[in-house]
């Protein structure tokens, strides 16, 4: 403030101004509480840590994951088809051919998830391919997770979702459009998208009809809802496995990881596990396996 009216002109400071300085530092102090309450974005992971990543939200960041825990492929019985469709298409992903997003889909406990990471496995000691695992609520921020995908079109990336589904009141699926549809800019070219669930058309059938019945167009609520699984070029089928495929897949981790039981043993132990349970499928077989290994003092890694 200047002095006026004696002639004589001067600044005077105002009454009760902060010091020169002060309040530089009171907006730098403001600055890092900010930060610390919302964080700048991260960097671009370091990519050649691990084939493996999970994305996870509040914040956005993607956390990598040391070991992924999955069997050979060599040890997945009963599902040959899938297994032999599956591995075709990564295959040709991997070497940047035209490859189809992949829906697993049956019987829970028959080994979908269990083939995903297992063909992952098989195909990345061939070829330079991450598995990036997303959960089904975190679907609304995949649109984000694909800018972070498509900033890095040296690498190849596989979407998994794991046992996705949708209730009556969830809209997730709408945010599933924008990975297998890719909206404007369409889907990167370095990712493909793989989903297991127990439904074919990831609804529950009850939905289905309640929209049948509630809609003012019944047909055109339900195609919203079931056009969704048609967005996925490649649908593999799981079904209930049968006693040999059952006895087979035990026998398979048995002389993998050395567990010694003579057939006869195996066969009446483990359908007695398998009528103790309700059902025959290859969780069963794992569990039952894991409880033999378990008696006869065998580790194992999985």
């Amino acid at each position: 403030m200047k002095i006026v009216g004696t002639g004589i002109e001067r600044d005077c400071p105002e009454a009760g101004a902060d010091p020169p300085g002060k309040g530089a530092a009171a907006l730098a102090r403001i600055a890092g509480a900010l930060e610390r309450i919302a964080p700048a974005p991260p960097g671009p992971p370091d990519w050649a840590a691990s084939e493996a990543w999970v994305w996870n939200v509040s914040p956005d960041r993607l956390a990598e994951v040391p070991k992924v825990n999955r069997i050979d492929l060599s040890l997945l019985v009963g599902v040959n088809r899938a297994r032999d469709a599956l591995l075709a298409n990564t295959r040709r992903f991997a070497e940047g051919l035209p490859a189809n997003n992949a829906l697993l889909w049956g019987a829970r406990g028959m080994g979908k998830s269990s083939l995903v990471k297992a063909v992952h496995g098989a195909v990345a000691a061939e070829a330079h391919v991450k598995i990036v695992e997303v959960q089904r609520e975190d679907l609304p921020s995949v649109g984000r997770l694909l800018a972070l995908l498509r900033s890095a079109p040296d690498h190849r990336f596989l979407l998994f979702c794991d046992d996705l589904s949708f209730s009556h009141d969830d809209t997730h699926y709408k945010s599933l459009k924008a990975v297998l549809d890719g909206g404007i800019e369409g889907r990167p070219a370095n990712v493909i998208f793989y989903a297991t669930s127990n439904r074919r058309h990831l609804m529950p059938r009850e939905m289905i009809e309640n929209e049948r019945s509630s809609a003012i167009n019944p047909g055109e609520a339900v195609e919203e809802k079931v056009s969704l699984s048609d967005r996925f070029g490649l649908w593999l089928g799981f079904h209930p496995c049968d006693q040999d495929d059952y006895l087979s897949m035990i026998r398979g981790y048995c002389d993998h990881y050395g567990v010694g039981i003579g057939d006869d043993d195996l066969r009446a132990e483990a359908i007695e596990w398998q009528a103790t349970r309700g059902a025959r499928s290859g969780r069963v077989a794992w569990q039952y396996f894991i409880d033999l290994a378990g008696r006869r003092g065998v580790a194992v890694d999985a």
